[in-house]
């Protein structure tokens, strides 16, 4: 067991269950204001947002060549990493709703966390982990500020806030969480910085 909590310790696993802790309830207060209208998804996708980025810090560890020496094999370790935290973003947000009122059904949560950690995955993968949160936070920003979707590629564009069910949404969800987690687990998080003596 010492080997998890030092991996935990150094993919800054206890701030980001902070951070995921802490906007999951500020985002909850907000919705149990009554400032959102009913069925509005932008407060609990906002909250899967905020989950993600924290947990995308932790993609990539402090020294990129001591992680590649690791006696277990990386992908496998990588891969659950990308699962375990889309897991757990969507079952705080499920948590926190049956305390209150409920903000996304089961099949929205499940779509944008498996989504948004595949593309905070392939931001690993061509960033690095200290900015993995851009794509994610990117994509969430379009799809907030993007005027209603008429078409099909821009229903693929504005995925996060579709109701569950609608086929571009799910697939676009799938393909980013099936070529974000495959991609990262092969090939890592990106080095920057390192040089060859």
């Amino acid at each position: 067991m010492r080997w998890l909590t030092l991996y935990a310790r150094s993919r800054q696993i206890p701030v980001s269950l902070a951070t995921l802790m802490t906007s999951t309830v500020l985002v909850c207060a907000l919705a149990w204001d009554g400032s959102a209208g009913p069925g509005d998804p932008r407060l609990p996708v906002l909250v899967i947002g905020t989950g993600t980025m924290a947990a995308s810090i932790g993609l990539s560890g402090q020294d990129l060549a001591l992680d590649r020496t690791a006696a277990i094999p990386w992908i496998p370790r990588r891969a659950a990493h990308v699962l375990l935290a889309g897991v757990l973003i969507g079952a705080v947000l499920a948590a926190v709703q049956t305390i209150g009122e409920d903000m996304a059904p089961t099949g929205l949560i499940a779509r944008d966390c498996a989504g948004l950690m595949g593309l905070a995955a392939l931001g690993a993968t061509l960033l690095g982990g200290h900015y993995a949160w851009s794509l994610p936070f990117a994509w969430l920003a379009f799809s907030i500020f993007a005027p209603p979707p008429t078409s099909v590629a821009t229903e693929a564009a504005t995925w996060l806030l579709l109701p569950p069910g609608t086929p571009a949404g799910t697939w676009t969800a799938l393909s980013l969480a099936l070529v974000g987690t495959t991609t990262y687990a092969i090939a890592g998080p990106r080095r920057f910085g390192v040089r060859h003596q």
